[in-house]
């Protein structure tokens, strides 16, 4: 007697399921990617607002948006207030603002006129510490990078040497500097001898700038605090992009403060220090009043410009964008 059959899939039956299967993921899978990408577009857009709050919070205690600092070779200085005497950059400013105060206090050694141990000691801690609001969570993780030696003649001038770098994928809207625009010494600084600061430009934090909302005559609402800066891929891990191999808090070069210039996406192999970001179809961008908007790298090379200066009365209407 004949037994009963068992159903099954036969070769070519299971062959045209996993054909099916594998085509369902190949339709899904970019449809996951752009979610997750604009989750972390969301979540980049959400640093940046946080950011510029710290911003209009600093100014509304000290009067005036955060100082760009004296240079590269300069970090902040708790001792030194919050002036154009502060040798610290914006974002080592805005740290009290954002609920890092010990992260502030840490190259405090209580004397303003000084540079001690504790305070370089203190200084590289801060330094090598990294915080996830200055990462866009496209580029990379939040987290400290390698710090390559810059040669002989390179030294931070009141901190220690850190062995890994904090670093920011965001920087101000306005002009960075070398060293040679910075004093080379403590003394230099505080007797005034130095006179070969870069003075003012058209943006909104630049070297010891002390701007305040009077200054922006363009509008808050019409003028570029922060954006995204441009970087090359290849070098995002290893600090060998000369765009991207300082500390986030130090004083501004262009790592930390650039101008509103022509917005690309990230390429491998080209450094470039001006706007730009990881994402897709355009960078984001945080204006003096707070607010926080995508822009596409296509943006009217004009508009971009206007937007990037306080008082060109040549005001930009953002709506428009």
């Amino acid at each position: 007697m004949w037994g009963r059959l068992k159903a099954g899939f036969t070769l070519v039956e299971l062959l045209v399921v996993i054909a099916i299967i594998g085509i369902l993921i190949g339709l899904l899978l970019p449809a996951v990617q752009s979610a997750r990408e604009a989750a972390r577009q969301l979540q980049c857009q959400n640093n940046l607002k946080q950011l510029a709050l710290a911003c209009l919070n600093h100014q509304a205690h000290a009067g005036h948006l955060p100082t760009g600092g004296w240079g590269p070779k300069w970090t902040g200085d708790a001792d030194r207030g919050m002036g154009d005497m502060q040798p610290g950059g914006w974002a080592y400013n805005i740290l009290p603002f954002i609920e890092q105060q010990a992260l502030y206090m840490l190259p405090s050694d209580g004397d303003a006129d000084t540079i001690t141990s504790a305070q370089t000691a203190g200084a590289k801690q801060m330094m090598e510490t990294p915080l996830t609001f200055l990462y866009c969570p496209t580029r990379r993780a939040a987290t400290a990078y390698a710090s390559p030696s810059r040669g002989s003649g390179w030294v931070y001038l009141n901190s220690d040497w850190p062995s890994v770098c904090g670093r920011n994928d965001y920087v101000a809207n306005g002009c960075g500097v070398g060293s040679g625009s910075a004093p080379a010494n403590w003394t230099e600084a505080n007797d005034g001898s130095f006179t070969n600061w870069a003075g003012s430009c058209s943006g909104v934090i630049y070297q010891r700038s002390t701007t305040r909302p009077a200054a922006i005559r363009d509008g808050m609402t019409n003028t570029y605090l922060l954006f995204e800066k441009y970087l090359d891929p290849d070098h995002y891990t290893d600090g060998r992009d000369g765009e991207d191999n300082e500390a986030a808090y130090i004083g501004g070069n262009t790592d930390v403060i650039r101008s509103a210039s022509q917005p690309y996406r990230d390429r491998a192999g080209w450094s470039y220090h001006g706007v730009g970001s990881a994402h897709v179809a355009g960078f984001n961008a945080a204006f003096c009043d707070g607010s926080i908007r995508h822009l596409n790298y296509s943006i009217d090379l004009t508009t971009h410009k206007r937007l990037g200066s306080r008082a060109d009365g040549q005001p930009v209407g953002v709506s428009n964008l």
